[in-house]
């Protein structure tokens, strides 16, 4: 099951680059690892995923979207968005002891990934972001104890957390967390996660 501090690559915000960042992570004892590049092509990133893939031995590599690359590196499993390709096609492809994620922004999306075999979700956005341009409106902790209430999969909240809000994030049922630009930008990745880790 997920639960601490979940990573997610961006190359843009790096300062040493994503294997390093994900090396730190792992020493960090995040709870998985999500690649995420949206301006790589696919040969770049199956070379990419490749690295990453010998990197994370003993904790699961997801892929961001693609689930041809995930097929292609044998990663653990995929992160969908909701305009991504469906769960049930995700899941013929990649097999059943693949793990699936779904982003969701609403209640009625949580349990439709849940009826249709999501082995988690990604609440997101919880607050404001400005790493990614499309996350869409902010939902709230709020939305966190919804889902918790009607669903049993493990809840990994993302987006616009910060050391100053997380604990109240955690407190409203999110089993792990994921703040992007406040780990990656800074001098010392695995630090700056223990700093998170330490909430839960």
């Amino acid at each position: 099951m997920l639960r601490g501090f979940y990573f997610i690559t961006d190359a843009r915000l790096s300062r040493v680059g994503i294997l390093s960042d994900v090396k730190q992570a792992i020493s960090a004892g995040v709870c998985a690892v999500q690649y995420r590049n949206k301006e790589a092509s696919a040969r770049e990133m199956i070379e990419e995923a490749l690295k990453l893939r010998k990197i994370c031995r003993r904790i699961p590599l997801i892929i961001n979207d693609r689930v041809d690359i995930a097929l292609a590196v044998k990663a653990d499993g995929v992160h969908l968005g909701q305009n991504d390709m469906p769960i049930a096609i995700a899941r013929k492809i990649l097999g059943k002891n693949k793990i699936i994620g779904l982003t969701v922004h609403s209640l009625p999306e949580a349990e439709r990934a849940q009826r249709e075999g999501a082995n988690y979700l990604g609440v997101s956005p919880i607050f404001v972001t400005h790493t990614k341009s499309d996350a869409g409106k902010p939902v709230g902790t709020g939305l966190i104890i919804k889902i918790k209430s009607k669903c049993g999969l493990p809840l990994v909240a993302i987006a616009g957390i910060k050391l100053e809000n997380a604990r109240r994030v955690i407190k409203a049922g999110a089993d792990a967390i994921c703040a992007v630009s406040g780990v990656i930008g800074k001098n010392n990745v695995t630090a700056e996660i223990n700093k998170f880790q330490r909430l839960f």
